[in-house]
């Protein structure tokens, strides 16, 4: 049968089922209902990717497969995981222990910064396995080869600050196969990583399930790596199952008005890249609330000659028992008022070093920086000049839980920029930021909530707000739109390009995803170990990229087939 197809509920498919839910629902003891009869099944050695936006329930019902469940929620349904339940407190540890396992989507928050590598993954095995400390390390060892970390040995005695995110993920990856589970739930598990290496880690999930017959469960809002991973795809949106069928399917021949929007939404290497009106429909109407407050609807741009001018900048760190390591050698770029400039690579290429330095939160060794003819490479001299600056640049991070204060709810932390660089008064500045969280997907209820109860896709839409309320002449994102939904990311992309073309804002964009690369910059250089290797038009660079290193990035963007 072409096309997507509803949930198979016959006995057959539930008696080869690995892992089994039917009719789930969840309920909070407010009685709000977070899942609505939700039914999916895995397969030994099969992998079910499970799409859909920010609160669509996804994550909420992977956990439930480790138990994972909110305190006091009422569980209806049935979750099975080999046949036993995790929603029973008898089966749930040795569930754990054996059957199941997971891997989340930020690695630094699911390890302990204190501890070292070889403690974080050697403890199931010497306290639930009694194994020795020694064979256990062993083991450790083999597992971290198996993921494909260079050098597994060295890495046992060292701490998670010392690892990339990547080498991170792999850590994850190999403490969840420690104790040779039969399904895997995967919550976004390469969202953060650069093309090749999210190439490598979907590599290495792919041949563990084929060597291991173990399922998988992947929890993913990049639809092109769903399509290239996943056998079969589970759509939802407001906690329920909107569609269901074999990935490619749901890709090419969607069913459903909120799939096709979703894949409207994708953006892509090849093709015409949609017009923002054309647009619309699928990430909602165009909002006016991101125009410069002080020249809405004048088509002025408010700074002229802010070129961004980097010549010759190097920076160089020492590290404790590595010698010198050269982030940047040597860099010269050039970004004209209102362009966009693209900086791709691998972690570890030097991208965000060369942003870090752009900004003014890190000194350059050699070169120089210039930001409309004035020099932005030295530290600021007096609060003034401070506040010059950071009216003038804003960057808006990867990680925005660490860029904003957690006692601070999201409404006041955009109200406080306000107050401070433009200079309004308490109340101007609440109804203003409300507007700014408005335009970029968030509600009146979000301006209230603190960092921690808000999704990562949540708070990076705040930072982006708070940045965008200053109305900079330069914005820096680094990979800032890599943890949102594809309709949110269009969104604030629009947002973006309009905001530029009204006001000439020049940006700066980092980012590992060279489909957003083609829709948002017009120009695009590639790093590698510090050096710039390759630059040019960016519909020119990826079409016809003339370094191998460019080559290797397109070439491990993930295509469905």
């Amino acid at each position: 049968m072409t096309g997507s197809t509803l949930i198979d509920t016959s006995a057959a498919a539930t008696a080869t089922a690995l892992l089994d839910i039917r009719e789930l629902t969840l309920d909070l003891a407010d009685g709000t209902r977070l899942l609505h009869g939700i039914t999916l099944s895995v397969a030994p050695g099969e992998t079910v990717g499970l799409v859909g936006e920010s609160g669509s329930g996804k994550s909420l019902t992977a956990r439930t497969v480790l138990g994972l469940t909110p305190d006091r929620a009422e569980i209806g349904g049935s979750v099975s995981v080999d046949g036993r339940s995790p929603l029973a407190p008898a089966t749930l540890r040795s569930i754990r222990r054996a059957d199941a396992a997971m891997v989340f989507q930020d690695p630094r928050a699911g390890i302990n910064p204190m501890r070292t590598i070889g403690d974080h993954l050697t403890e199931a095995l010497r306290l639930n396995e009694g194994w020795s400390r020694s064979r256990a390390r062993a083991r450790a060892a083999e597992l971290l080869a198996d993921v494909r970390l260079p050098s597994p040995a060295e890495h046992l005695d060292q701490h998670p600050h010392e690892l990339s995110g990547g080498m991170l993920q792999r850590v994850m990856i190999a403490g969840a196969l420690t104790t040779s589970p039969r399904l895997l739930v995967c919550d976004e598990p390469t969202t953060a990583l650069d093309v090749t290496t999210q190439a490598e880690i979907v590599q290495v999930l792919r041949e563990l399930c084929a060597e291991r017959g173990m399922g998988m469960l992947f929890i993913t809002h990049d639809l092109n790596l769903a399509g290239s991973l996943c056998d079969r795809l589970v759509v939802m949106k407001d906690g329920a199952v909107v569609e269901e069928g074999p990935a490619l399917d749901v890709l090419r021949a969607p069913q459903a008005e909120y799939t096709r929007r979703l894949v409207a939404a994708t953006p892509r290497l090849t093709g015409d890249v949609a017009a923002l009106s054309d647009r619309e429909t699928a990430t909602g109407r165009r909002d006016s609330a991101l125009e410069p407050q002080s020249r809405r609807g004048d088509g002025v741009s408010r700074s002229e000659g802010r070129d961004v001018e980097v010549s010759g900048v190097s920076k160089t760190y020492r590290v404790r028992g590595r010698g010198e390591v050269h982030a940047v050698a040597d860099a010269t770029l050039r970004i004209p008022t209102g362009g966009a400039l693209a900086v791709v690579g691998e972690s570890g290429s030097g991208k965000s070093t060369l942003a870090r330095m752009i900004v003014g939160l890190e000194q350059v060794d050699t070169g120089t920086i210039r930001i409309g003819g004035r020099d932005a490479g030295g530290v600021p001299k007096g609060r003034e000049e401070r506040l010059a600056r950071a009216k003038s640049v804003q960057m808006v991070f990867q990680d925005p839980y660490l860029s904003l204060d957690p006692r601070i709810p999201a409404g006041r932390a955009v109200a406080d920029v306000l107050r401070l660089h433009a200079g309004l008064d308490k109340t101007a500045a609440n109804v203003r930021a409300l507007e700014l969280l408005t335009a970029v997907g968030l509600g009146e209820e979000h301006a209230a909530a603190r960092p921690k109860t808000l999704s990562g896709g949540q708070r990076q839409r705040v930072a982006i707000a708070r940045a965008l309320a200053i109305e900079p002449d330069l914005l820096v994102m680094d990979e800032a739109t890599s943890a949102l939904d594809v309709s949110v990311q269009a969104q604030v992309l629009d947002l973006v390009a309009d905001i530029r073309r009204r006001q000439g804002l020049t940006l700066l964009f980092i980012s590992h995803d060279l489909a957003v690369v083609r829709r948002v910059c017009e120009q695009t250089l590639v790093m590698r170990r510090g050096e710039i290797v390759e630059r040019g038009a960016t519909a020119e660079l990826l079409t016809n990229p003339q370094h191998e290193y460019t080559r290797l990035l397109l070439d491990s963007v993930p295509v469905p087939v």
